[in-house]
């Protein structure tokens, strides 16, 4: 690694969103700098801190990306931009196809044209579809159920055949249930209508919504609701940090990784766990399970644990979901 203050700029695309805006944090915490582009479809400006350089534009637009890694030397991209809501991919797929893999091309291109060597992508645990075995190891079969885990595994196959073919290493991290905020107040998940169970749990703890829906009370699970593991939001952006440090040590080496906890949480536990934290009950809604939904959902995190130095910090689940509320009281006081 280089010293301090010698580090090479990274570029964050889709930095002024949920994850994306961690990500920065934690890069400029650790002394990086940051140059972020984001089109703000569903990010925020006011989610890029200050200490960040901050581009409005689109990453298929390969002269405005040409010219930020030429201005900032940028080394290094991390890429979170992309559409994400998997009932909207299945409605309109070729969206999902454009946003996410199209416009990925795009800016793997303009990576290899420009001489940028490290990619890391943030890809999804929806690449493996219904897991034949749980908790799923990087080596579980992949075969999505919809397309938006599609189009995030072509942009996983495009990056290792460019890999193959150019001095680019790249790292896909499979993001596994991304939930609370950054404990220090300075970002969190702000998207109106979002699906995210323990946002839209924390929405209801602070009357933005009348109950919360539960879907499926069906499942093979001990409590028949939908098991999922959820990762602190801080422990994933710490995690990309890591992850570029060990690209630049061993440029000749990619990873594919799965981010999470090795632990799941079934629906009602994590509805328990709101009623704790905010010490009040919270109505429910049971519904119908919704189609494509698997019965369990978990990490195993070994490969993660083995490569990179990264350890999780805040991996309990009260301390997600009261991240998740503070976040939550504070846009309310901001509207």
């Amino acid at each position: 690694m280089d010293g301090e203050g010698s580090r090479p700029a990274v570029l964050v695309t889709g930095g002024a969103g949920y994850i994306g805006s961690h990500a920065v944090l934690a890069l400029l915490d650790a002394d990086w700098p940051v140059v972020v582009i984001d089109n703000l479809v569903t990010g925020f400006d006011w989610a890029v801190p200050k200490e960040a350089v901050f581009a409005r534009g689109d990453i298929a637009d390969q002269a405005l990306v040409a010219r930020l890694i030429e201005e900032h030397g940028i080394k290094a991209i991390i890429h979170f931009a992309g559409s994400i809501v998997v009932p909207e991919s299945v409605a309109n797929p070729l969206k999902y196809y454009e946003n996410n893999t199209v416009k990925s091309r795009s800016l793997i291109d303009s990576a290899v044209k420009c001489g940028v060597r490290h990619f890391i992508f943030s890809s999804t645990a929806a690449t493996y579809g219904i897991p034949e075995q749980v908790p799923i190891t990087e080596t579980t079969r992949t075969q999505p159920i919809n397309p938006y885990g599609w189009s995030k595994l072509m942009t996983e196959r495009m990056l290792a055949d460019v890999a193959a073919a150019h001095p680019l290493n790249f790292c896909a991290l499979r993001y596994f249930n991304v939930a609370g905020a950054d404990p220090r107040g300075r970002s969190g998940q702000s998207t109106a209508g979002a699906t995210h169970l323990i946002k839209v749990a924390v929405e209801a703890a602070i009357g933005k919504r009348s109950h919360v829906s539960v879907y499926g009370t069906d499942y093979d699970t001990p409590d028949g609701t939908g098991i999922r593991d959820y990762i602190h939001v801080s422990d994933l952006a710490a995690a990309h940090v890591d992850a570029l440090e060990k690209l630049i040590e061993e440029p000749e080496a990619s990873h594919i990784m799965n981010c999470g906890y090795s632990r799941g949480f079934s629906v009602l536990e994590v509805l328990d766990s709101v009623d704790r934290v905010t010490n009040m009950k919270i109505q429910r809604k049971m519904e119908p399970r919704r189609p494509g939904d698997p019965d369990a959902l978990v990490a195993d995190n070994s490969k993660i644990l083995a490569t990179l130095p990264w350890r999780p910090k805040r991996d309990d689940l009260d301390t997600i979901v009261a991240d998740a509320l503070a976040w939550e009281r504070t846009l309310a006081e901001r509207a």
